[in-house]
């Protein structure tokens, strides 16, 4: 008989400055993140993967400019994104990761078809956009898709500053680390954990952070643990 399955999600940790959060802002926030929780909750409901479940989750969160991953990334000091992701499967030990991802909607499916349709665990850059494209039939995005007002002046303010953090927040969410990601447990009793992140605001040389490192960013062991980090 089926177990009972589980999910959580985060948005990022950090300080929310409430003084700039406008009722408007906070109602945006929460109901993204209950759709993105509802997603991988449909999954799970239906008898999915917890590891597909994750990524639905976390596809919701890249798809909003709320949060620092996919359409909300930041901006590297070239003015251009450059994203990170991970997942792993707690049954196989199995994981998939990308990093230096500038033209993909959605890091985290990226990061699931490495693990379930390539060789390798982790592929980066320009390797890791041609298996998405000739692999694994994904659409090209271009750099517009994830450019934002908001996203833009933040890398001003932190160009002023010669740095990779603001000294002063001029949104609610500006000093909190903003990767975002999920954990699950299916009704199999297998554990699965997925984590997505644009990096940080003003990053420079092809910056790595720990996103896309397994069991820096992101771990799951059946009868263990599931992880996702920020």
């Amino acid at each position: 008989m089926p177990s009972p399955f589980s999910i959580a999600i985060h948005g990022g940790a950090g300080t929310i400055e409430r003084r700039l959060m406008t009722p408007d802002l906070e109602a945006a926030y929460r109901k993204t993140l209950a759709q993105s929780v509802l997603a991988g909750h449909a999954v799970l409901t239906a008898g999915g993967t917890a590891i597909d479940a994750t990524v639905a989750a976390v596809t919701v969160m890249e798809d909003s400019e709320l949060f620092n991953a996919g359409k909300g990334s930041v901006l590297t000091y070239d003015e251009t994104v450059e994203m990170d992701a991970s997942v792993m499967d707690g049954k196989s030990l199995h994981v998939g990761a990308v990093t230096l991802i500038s033209h993909i909607k959605n890091p985290i499916q990226l990061a699931r078809d490495v693990m379930q349709k390539s060789p390798h665990a982790m592929l980066a850059g320009e390797g890791a956009e041609r298996f998405a494209f000739k692999e694994c039939g994904y659409a090209y995005t271009e750099q517009d898709y994830f450019f934002t007002d908001r996203r833009y002046n933040e890398l001003l303010a932190m160009k002023k500053t010669g740095g990779v953090a603001l000294s002063e927040a001029r949104y609610p969410d500006e000093k909190k680390f903003g990767t975002v990601g999920a954990v699950a447990l299916d009704a199999e009793g297998n554990l699965a954990a997925a984590t997505s992140t644009g990096g940080m605001t003003n990053k420079r040389w092809g910056r790595v952070g720990d996103t896309p490192i397994i069991g820096g960013g992101t771990y799951a062991r059946n009868g263990n643990v599931a992880v996702s980090s920020t």
